[in-house]
């Protein structure tokens, strides 16, 4: 919870604590009472703002005006008074229960569906972001029935910023109206327990001044899953970009969360039909094509940007790409066909997707990251059409040959390469570890991997870790 939220809720308990068991309330107290609570309520609204899962807590605050209005009601006569008085303890005990359980509810909402935070980047630098809205008039949009669409993303750029700029910091989602309608597909949960990610802010400066610290930064792609978003994996690009990388980030119009347009337009997300594997490598193309065209655009900004921000400051002979899930293994496959990608993560991701990796190796730098989970999944057969571990699993069979890495973690699960895992201590309690400490130690080897193959730095943790540890094992070929 927030700090005002907490102290909002602390009042209205004691508040109603008081309303239940002080004796002889005088009448302006009860005012008083419905005044503070009042006045916390506007605080709160203003600075952090008011939010579904507060209601309960809000509805406190009229405690004390309802028990004014009823005790000005005139009393009724005495023998009415004698039957009343003699129901009082029962009335009391129901009464304090029923306050117990609504403030435990009360309590309970905003925890369980907090405003979370992301942890401050550890890098040197601040973090500037713009976005672009980018159309691929050479590809038509194959997922809407209009012949004349083509293909339309929006990009974000992350990048280093000066060490003095200030500014607006960017919310987590612009239209967390249309993000929580897709989280609702995507979880099949209630689309108002989303909306509370409207007032999550990250660390990034909406189109801060570049750091002139180094004249150039390398460049990573970065991929979301199927039905994620570009901003799905802020807890580590924003740890990259504070590191010295400028990380560019796609929404994958009709198969992201939402994407949101600069006019207004929503794309809507649209759960693929899947009904066997090849499905999803078919899809897999597009998903290449995107990262490639937003490659091209990235060159054209490095050559001659027309706000001059990005003009010799991407050093696009050091470009890395990472994603996760579906992203992931389209990492893959443009490290496989794409010249200009160096080195790649896959995050968790099934290898989908049209090329196999060879018996001898990708002969490029890459690391797979894995939840020990998902790995037992592909391994393990279900006899259903959609078998993994017949058809998935024999992918995986050179995955460290030539000197790639493997990394599993150990208690976790698919989201937990996602800010995902952030949005309720629900999803953390699934995982049953240290969420925070299994994000650190994502954003560790991936700044080292990136480091080593894209900044020519020694490794501190790669060659250093081989082997089984409590937290992971890696794995080399």
């Amino acid at each position: 919870m927030r700090s005002l939220e907490i102290l909002f809720i602390v009042i209205n308990i004691l508040l109603t604590g008081w309303l239940i068991f002080a004796k002889n309330k005088p009448q302006r107290f009860l005012l008083i009472g419905f005044g503070v609570s009042a006045i916390f309520m506007l605080i709160h609204g203003v600075i952090e703002g008011m939010r579904l899962p507060m209601i309960p807590a809000y509805v406190l605050t009229a405690l004390p005006l309802i028990l004014f209005v009823v005790r000005s009601i005139p009393k009724s006569g005495k023998a009415e008074e004698r039957t009343a008085r003699k129901g009082s303890k029962l009335k009391l005990i129901a009464i304090t229960a029923l306050a117990v359980i609504y403030s435990a509810v009360t309590v309970a909402l905003p925890i369980l569906i907090p405003v979370f935070t992301f942890n401050k980047p550890a890098g040197p630098y601040k973090i500037g972001t713009v976005a672009y809205d980018w159309k691929d008039n050479s590809r038509d949009e194959i997922l809407t029935s209009d012949p004349d669409d083509k293909r339309e993303l929006m990009v974000q750029i992350w990048y280093p910023a000066d060490a003095k700029a200030k500014g607006k910091k960017q919310a987590y989602h612009t239209n967390v109206d249309a993000f929580a309608e897709g989280y609702s597909k995507m979880f099949s949960f209630p689309k108002l327990l989303f909306t509370s990610l409207g007032y999550v802010k990250t660390h990034a400066i909406e189109k801060a001044e570049i750091s002139n610290a180094e004249p150039s930064f390398p460049v990573l792609i970065f991929s979301h899953g199927l039905t994620g978003n570009k901003m799905q994996n802020t807890f580590q690009l924003e740890q990259l970009v504070s590191q010295g990388y400028i990380v560019v980030g796609i929404d994958h119009t009709y198969s992201s969360t939402a994407s949101v347009f600069p006019d207004g337009r929503v794309a809507a997300l649209q759960l693929p039909e899947i009904k066997k594997f090849s499905d999803l490598d078919k899809a897999n193309e597009q998903w290449v094509e995107d990262a490639k065209f937003v490659l091209d655009q990235v060159e054209q900004l490095a050559a001659n940007d027309p706000e001059k921000r990005f003009t010799g400051r991407m050093d696009m002979n050091n470009v890395g790409m990472f994603g996760h899930s579906f992203g992931g293994a389209t990492s893959v496959q443009v490290l496989m066909t794409d010249s200009r990608i160096k080195a790649a993560i896959n995050m968790d991701g099934a290898l989908y997707g049209e090329l196999r990796i060879p018996e001898d190796g990708l002969k490029k730098p890459f690391m797979m990251m894995s939840a020990d989970s998902s790995v037992e999944n592909l391994k393990t057969p279900t006899g259903n059409e959609l078998d993994m571990s017949k058809e998935i699993w024999p992918r995986f069979a050179h995955i460290t040959t030539g000197g790639s890495y493997w990394l599993i973690l150990n208690k976790t699960n698919h989201l937990s390469f996602t800010d995902m895992v952030l949005f309720s201590p629900l999803f953390q309690l699934m995982q049953g570890s240290n969420i925070r400490e299994a994000l650190g130690l994502i954003n560790d080897y991936s700044l080292d991997f990136f480091d080593h193959y894209l900044k020519n730095k020694p490794t501190r943790l790669l060659e250093q870790n081989i082997g089984e540890h409590p937290e992971f094992t890696l794995q080399r070929g």
